[in-house]
C-alpha cells in the first residue's frame, strides 16, 4: 500500500539548517505564538499551538488542501518537531508553501524557497516509489522558538474520502478543520477513537469542525502498547456528488466496491499464470494441497520489491506482470495469488487491512491502513485441521486468510499482528468488514526439552533440543535459511550467555527450517562451567537452565492505555538435571501455578532416582486488554521473574 516519506525521520535529519533571513511572520503566527500555555508534564518536549485544515473539492471530484501549523519548542529534545516536511507525488503537487520561525528572543524569521529542499526515495532498498517530501530547516529551533508552516496542495483525484488526524505525539491547543463542497454535493462523517464533535455550518456547502486542548498520545516508556494510529483520534469525511466515480459513502460495502473498481482488471490470469498454477496443481484434488502449493509459490518465489507511482500506490499491477517480472508489493502478490487460483477454479478476494493491530475501526469506515491480503474462498463442507485461520462472511461463505507476502507464515495460518483485527473483505457487493480470528497458542510455541548431567564443582554438560513452531520461528528461520554460519554461531552464543557465564557448544544442527509447517528443531550440546554456586557444603543451582519467559512491564505510571500483550503463544520447557555424587537435594522451589484467563503460568521442581526435574508451561490466550487489567499483568510479570531465578538447593552427604 501506500508509502509516505514523513515516516523516514533520518532523511529529515540531514536537511541543513538554512541562513534564513530576519522576516515579518504573518498575524496568525503571532496571534498563535502569543497565546498562554497549560501547565504540562515536564517530558513535553513541544507543544502544538495551531493546526488547521481547509479541504476544499471541486466539482469534477478533486481537491485543494490548505494547511496552517505552529509549534512551539518547550525542551531541547523537541528541536526535530521544529524540521518540516511535506510529503507530494505527482498526483498531489504542492501548490505552495512558506515557513516562519519566532526565535526565542523575539527575532522573526521567513524560509526562502530556495532554502527549501525535496528528498525522494527511488531505487532504495526494496523501495522505488515517487513519493517525496519538500523539507526545511528553520532557524529558532531552540527551547520557546516558534515555527510555522502554511502550504496549498492538490489532493489525490481518485479518493472521495479525507481523514483528519487530529490527536497525536504531541498536546494541541486549537485543531480545525474545513470542508468546502461545489453544490449538490452531500458529506457525512465517522469517528474513530474519540467523542463525535459537532460540525459549525459556515453556510454555501462549508462546515468546520474544531477542537480545544488535545492531548498528546503518550507512549513514551509504555512497553506492552498498541500502535499510536489505534488510539489517535481521528475524523474521516467522505463526500459524493454528481459526476463523481465510484465514491466510498461511509460504510464498509462501498469501501470494498470502490477498491474492486480499482483492481478488477488487474486480478485477470493470462495464460502463462494458468500453465503455472496446472503445473503446482498437477495430481493434487484435495482443496488444501491446491491452495497451499500456489500460495507457497506467491509467497516463496515472487519477490517483494514496491513499485509505486501516483495511483500505483492504492492500485496493484497487473497479475501478468507480476508473475513475469516474479516481484510486488503486497497488494501485486495478494492479486497474483488470486489470480492464479481461479485458473484452477478456487475464487478469492483481496483483503485491505494494516500491518497493525487495531488501526483499522470498526466503527469508522475508512480506507485508512497500509496492507493488502488474501481471502480464499473454502469449499461448502469442506473441512481441514489444517486450516487455522478461517472466517465466515455474513454471506455464509467462509474464507482461508492468508497473507503472501509475510513469507515465513505457515499456509494455513496468520501473522500475530493482524490477528484479532479487521480487514475490507474486497467482494463487490458483499464487501464487508470481517474479523480475523486468534489462533490456538498451540499454533506459535517453543518447546524445550534437556537432558543435563551436573558436576560436583557446578559445572553442567548436556543436550538440548527447541522446537518452535509459528511466529515464534520467523526470525530463526530467517537465520537458518539466509544466515551464514558466522551469524548463526553468534546468534546461539548471544542466547546462551544471557543464561551461563563460560560455556561451549558443539554438535549444532537444524532442521525443517524451511518447512513453514514443520516444527523447526534445532539441538545442541553445551557444556557450561561454574553453572552451580558452591557454598560450603551446599550446592545452589537454577532448575530453569536456560531460556527467558520473561514480560517486562512499564517503568513508569500508565495512563489509561489498553494493553498489548502481541501474540497468542505457548512456551513448554522440560529439563532433567542428573546430580552428581555425594550431593543430595535439601531444597527445591514450592511450585507455582496463575490462571489470569487472558494469560497462565506454571511450573513446578521435583527430584526422583537422583534427578532434579523442572517444567513450566507459559501460555498467552488474549493479545489486547483494556487497562484496568494492567495489575494483573504486573503479577503475572513477577511470578515469572521470580520462578525464573528461583534456586534448588544440594547438600553434600
Amino acid at each position: 500500500m501506500k508509502l509516505f516519506a514523513f515516516a523516514v525521520l533520518f532523511l529529515l535529519s540531514a536537511i541543513p539548517a538554512t541562513a534564513s533571513h530576519q522576516d515579518s511572520v504573518p498575524d496568525w503566527v503571532r496571534t498563535a505564538a502569543a497565546q498562554k500555555l497549560p501547565v504540562y508534564p515536564t517530558e513535553t518536549n513541544a507543544v502544538v499551538l495551531l493546526d488547521d485544515t481547509t479541504y476544499t473539492v471541486a466539482p469534477d471530484g478533486t481537491a485543494i488542501e490548505h494547511h496552517r501549523h505552529v509549534v512551539k519548542i518547550l525542551r531541547p529534545q523537541g528541536r526535530e518537531e521544529g524540521i518540516v516536511a511535506v510529503p507530494f507525488d505527482k498526483d498531489t503537487k504542492i501548490l505552495s508553501m512558506h515557513v516562519w520561525s519566532i526565535g526565542p528572543d523575539g527575532h522573526e524569521y521567513a524560509v526562502k524557497d530556495s532554502e527549501m529542499v525535496e528528498f525522494g526515495y527511488p531505487g532504495q532498498g526494496s523501495l522505488f516509489v515517487d513519493d517525496k517530501i519538500k523539507a526545511a530547516n528553520p532557524p529558532a529551533r531552540d527551547p520557546g522558538g516558534v515555527i510555522a508552516l502554511e502550504y496549498e496542495q492538490r489532493s489525490h483525484p481518485y479518493l472521495t474520502e479525507k481523514t483528519w488526524f487530529f490527536q497525536r505525539n504531541l498536546p494541541c491547543l486549537s485543531q480545525s478543520f474545513t470542508l468546502e463542497l461545489p453544490a449538490g454535493f452531500t458529506h457525512g462523517t465517522v469517528w474513530a477513537h474519540a467523542k463525535e464533535t459537532p460540525a459549525i455550518d459556515l453556510e454555501h456547502q462549508r462546515w468546520r469542525w474544531e477542537m480545544k486542548d488535545i492531548p498528546a498520545i503518550d507512549l513514551d516508556q509504555v512497553t506492552l502498547r498498541p500502535a499510536e494510529l489505534a488510539l489517535a483520534g481521528r475524523m474521516t469525511v467522505h463526500y459524493a456528488g454528481p459526476g463523481v466515480f465510484s465514491p466510498t459513502d461511509g460504510n464498509w460495502q462501498s469501501i470494498g466496491e470502490w477498491y474492486q473498481n480499482l483492481s478488477k482488471d488487474r486480478l485477470v490470469a493470462t495464460p502463462e499464470i494458468a500453465a503455472k498454477a496446472k503445473e503446482l496443481t498437477a495430481g493434487k484434488t484435495d482443496f488444501y494441497d491446491q491452495t497451499e502449493s500456489i500460495g507457497e509459490f506467491v509467497q516463496k518465489q515472487v519477490r517483494y520489491f514496491v513499485i509505486e507511482m501516483g495511483i500505483g500506490g492504492y492500485q496493484p499491477h497487473y497479475a501478468g506482470d507480476i508473475f513475469r517480472d516474479r516481484y510486488g508489493d503486497c497488494k501485486d502478490k495478494a492479486t497474483l495469488l488470486i489470480s492464479m487460483l481461479s485458473t484452477v477454479g478456487i475464487h478469492g478476494a483481496l483483503v485491505m487491512v494494516d500491518d497493525q493491530r487495531g488501526v483499522v475501526d470498526p466503527n469508522a469506515p475508512s480506507i485508512v491502513g497500509d496492507h493488502m491480503i488474501a481471502a480464499i474462498e473454502i469449499p461448502k463442507g469442506y473441512n481441514s485441521s489444517k486450516l487455522h485461520s478461517v472466517v465466515t462472511a455474513k454471506t455464509g461463505r467462509r474464507y482461508l486468510i492468508f497473507d503472501p507476502t509475510w513469507d515465513k507464515t505457515a499456509f494455513g495460518q496468520l501473522e500475530h499482528n493482524l490477528q484479532g483485527g479487521y480487514g475490507i473483505l474486497v467482494e463487490g457487493a458483499d464487501s464487508q468488514l470481517i474479523q480475523f480470528p486468534l489462533l490456538s497458542p498451540a499454533l506459535n510455541s517453543i518447546r524445550r526439552t534437556a537432558s543435563f548431567q551436573l558436576d560436583s564443582d557446578g559445572s553442567l554438560k548436556g543436550t538440548v533440543t527447541e522446537k518452535r513452531f509459528g511466529d515464534l520461528s520467523e526470525r530463526h528461520r530467517d537465520l537458518y535459511i539466509s544466515g551464514d554460519a558466522h551469524q548463526q554461531s553468534e546468534y546461539l552464543d548471544k542466547t546462551l550467555a544471557q543464561d551461563f557465564t563460560t560455556f561451549s557448544v558443539s554438535d549444532f544442527k537444524v532442521q525443517n527450517a524451511d518447512a513453514f509447517n514443520k516444527d523447526l528443531i534445532t539441538s545442541y550440546t553445551v557444556a557450561a562451567s561454574r553453572f552451580g554456586k558452591p557454598m560450603g557444603p551446599l550446592l545452589m543451582i537454577r532448575p530453569r537452565v536456560l531460556g527467558s519467559d520473561g514480560l517486562e512491564v512499564d517503568h513508569k505510571k500508565r495512563h489509561n492505555v489498553p494493553i498489548n500483550l502481541d501474540e497468542t503463544m505457548q512456551e513448554h520447557d522440560d529439563y532433567t538435571i542428573a546430580l552428581p555424587a555425594g550431593y543430595t537435594i535439601d531444597e527445591i522451589p514450592d511450585p507455582v501455578k496463575l490462571d489470569l484467563g487472558f494469560a497462565s503460568y506454571e511450573s513446578s521442581s521435583t527430584v526422583k532416582d537422583h534427578t532434579l526435574h523442572y517444567t513450566r508451561t507459559y501460555t498467552v490466550r488474549e493479545v489486547t486488554l483494556p487497562a484496568d487489567k494492567y495489575p494483573d499483568v504486573q503479577q503475572l510479570s513477577g511470578v515469572i521473574a521470580a520462578d525464573e531465578q528461583s534456586k534448588a538447593v544440594l547438600k553434600k552427604q
